[in-house]
């Protein structure tokens, strides 16, 4: 089994050669999401096809780098209001990316030293930069799991998992701007209400969801670019965000523009600014 060990040293802190992680089996002739956003950010683990890619999105949203950041925002304080004023001291973050701090682990550490996060992603890349996400106090635990979305049974028995979570405790499921990369046919409805059944009362749900409602036609443009350069790429409506908390009690406001969501600060002058639905919900 290839460990994060086995791939090259200290990525995160030098420009990411493609021939460095070709022959652990890494495809970096095609963009892929993680990488992408690791631009957006101004990370340094992304190829020129990722570039490309979140050049063209951002002609058609130039904003999409400050939308980014947004949504890294939203996952901080939901993270924060978790540890804080629910008690949450366990996490699944599901489609983690490329580190990028403060990571989930290092948000909840701050309110509350003992936490134990379960990282989860698909990505080779990602999997390389696990080690950095390993990392806590020593109170804490983390653990990082090479896993699919897709298959939410074989996620939920991983050993890691289920040697790092009980899931006879609340826990804390992130799923920050992963959904959009499965596509309706394939029912992600069903794979989030599988993952949430699994889970106690008390547990939570955060999740935000590209979306069209604040601006089609540029929302368009950036789906037809992701089609063209080989990616899945689904923002979804209001209605159809809310699907994924079926049954869940929402914590105020519900779902909403994540810019709106319990913001640090002054509400923004224009919540609408981000093209993300955002919401977080308790299990009963």
């Amino acid at each position: 089994m290839t460990t994060s060990q086995d791939f090259p040293a200290g990525p995160a802190d030098q420009e990411a050669e493609p021939s460095q992680w070709e022959r652990f089996g890494v495809d970096t002739s095609t963009p892929h999401s993680a990488r992408v956003y690791d631009f957006w950010l101004g990370g340094k683990t992304n190829f020129p096809p990722d570039r490309a890619m979140a050049l063209a999105i951002e002609e058609a949203v130039p904003s999409i780098k400050a939308m980014a950041r947004e949504n890294r925002a939203f996952q901080k304080r939901a993270v924060r209001r978790l540890a804080q004023e629910y008690g949450i001291r366990q996490f699944l973050d599901l489609g983690t990316g490329i580190p990028t701090s403060p990571n989930t682990h290092q948000i909840a550490e701050s309110v509350s030293p003992g936490t134990r996060v379960v990282y989860v992603d698909n990505d080779p890349i990602v999997l390389a930069h696990a080690r950095a996400l390993m990392v806590s106090s020593p109170n804490s635990r983390t653990t990082y799991i090479h896993a699919d979305l897709g298959k939410p049974a074989e996620l939920l028995g991983d050993p890691a998992l289920t040697a790092t979570l009980d899931l006879d405790q609340p826990v804390g499921l992130l799923m920050i701007a992963v959904l959009m990369l499965i596509a309706d046919e394939d029912d992600p409805w069903a794979k989030v209400a599988a993952l949430r059944d699994a889970l106690p009362s008390g547990s939570f749900l955060a999740l935000t969801h590209p979306t069209q409602d604040f601006d089609p036609q540029s929302v368009a443009k950036v789906t037809a670019a992701a089609r063209a350069g080989g990616m899945t790429l689904v923002p979804r409506t209001r209605e159809e965000v809310e699907r994924f908390f079926d049954g869940w009690e929402f914590v105020e406001p519900g779902v909403a523009p994540v810019m709106a969501w319990h913001p640090d600060g002054e509400p923004p002058a224009d919540p609408h600014a981000a093209y993300y639905w955002g919401a977080v919900a308790r299990k009963p």
